[in-house]
């Protein structure tokens, strides 16, 4: 008997063992292996295996990198006529500190990215050199609520975003330089320059993620869904649209734009050009009328003296 209670009793310390060491990271559902480290609750992130702290947000490279590995895993095969909204999702190559690296690349295709993983070059062959990380300064949140009959309060609709994203998504207040609403949009501006961001805080890009997410009804949070809700009423989200401003300029040739730019811009082209047409036949028409003019003056004089 005496065996049996021993291995009894190692069972149980063992357990209770990993009891202590197991966690739960709340902040962020795509990852295995937690244990508490320090008091601090660790996890491996899937797809990369790269250890994240559970106490604040993971990177936008990590979570995209997890999100395209849970996709590809998936547990049963899915219809053939099945298909999936993937706009903006690739798999991404991220740094060892969780960000993303400047170059990403989809087999012989590759592409510069700014510090949300945002495309911002054409896209080329694996030649293609980025020399640098570009920091993203500035992301403009736009949201559109379903339609109501009446708008919502500004002032309620205001404290509700500020409060929510402050501590929700632990960014300082002082990054959330606006919230403005013009019925049905809700924009919210975040501003977050290298020099601004001290060690340890959240970066902007990984909250906007965080963000389009919860208000997408995808959120990366375990068990912890985002209501939007003013003056105690639940407000439905229609369509959010994330826009990015780098503190360098993207680098984009013109068969890359939108033709609603070109043509805009083939506009303004020959707006210019009809402008200096009209100009260049003004003034030949002006220096004409002078000549004629001296032509009739000088038959004059010359009648006169005869």
């Amino acid at each position: 008997m005496e065996p049996l209670r021993g291995a009894a009793l190692l069972l149980l310390l063992c357990a209770a063992a990993c009891a202590q060491n197991d966690c739960v990271c709340q902040k962020n559902k795509r990852v295995t292996d937690c244990a508490l480290v320090n008091g601090v609750c660790q996890c491996s992130s899937i797809g990369s295996g790269v250890i994240v702290n559970c106490d604040t947000l993971t990177s936008k490279c990590l979570l995209m990198k997890a999100e395209v590995k849970s996709t590809k895993s998936g547990r049963r095969e899915k219809p053939k006529d099945a298909f999936e909204d993937t706009d903006g999702l690739y798999d991404p190559e991220c740094e060892n500190n969780g960000v993303f690296k400047a170059k990403q690349c989809n087999g012989t295709t590759c592409w510069c990215v700014n510090t949300a993983g945002v495309r911002r070059t054409d896209k080329h062959d694996t030649d293609l050199k980025c020399n640098q990380l570009v920091r993203t300064t500035w992301i403009i949140i736009e949201i559109k609520h379903t339609e109501r009959e009446t708008p919502l309060n500004p002032e309620s609709l205001k404290k509700f975003f500020k409060e929510t994203i402050a501590r929700r998504y632990m960014l300082n207040g002082r990054y959330i330089t606006n919230v403005m609403y013009e019925n049905p949009y809700i924009t919210i501006d975040l501003k977050q320059n290298s020099s601004d961001k001290s060690a340890g805080e959240v970066d902007i890009a990984d909250v906007a993620y965080y963000f389009e997410k919860d208000v997408k009804g995808d959120s990366i949070f375990l068990n912890d869904r985002l209501n939007v809700s003013i003056d105690n009423e639940v407000v439905p989200i229609e369509k959010t649209v994330v826009y990015y401003v780098d503190e360098i300029a993207p680098e984009f040739s013109m068969k890359s734009l939108t033709p609603g730019v070109i043509a805009v811009i083939v506009i303004v082209i020959v707006a210019i050009v009809a402008g200096i047409v009209v100009l260049v036949l003004t003034r030949r028409k002006k220096g004409k009328y002078v000549k004629a003019e001296v032509k009739e003056m000088n038959e004059m004089h010359r009648g006169l003296n005869a």
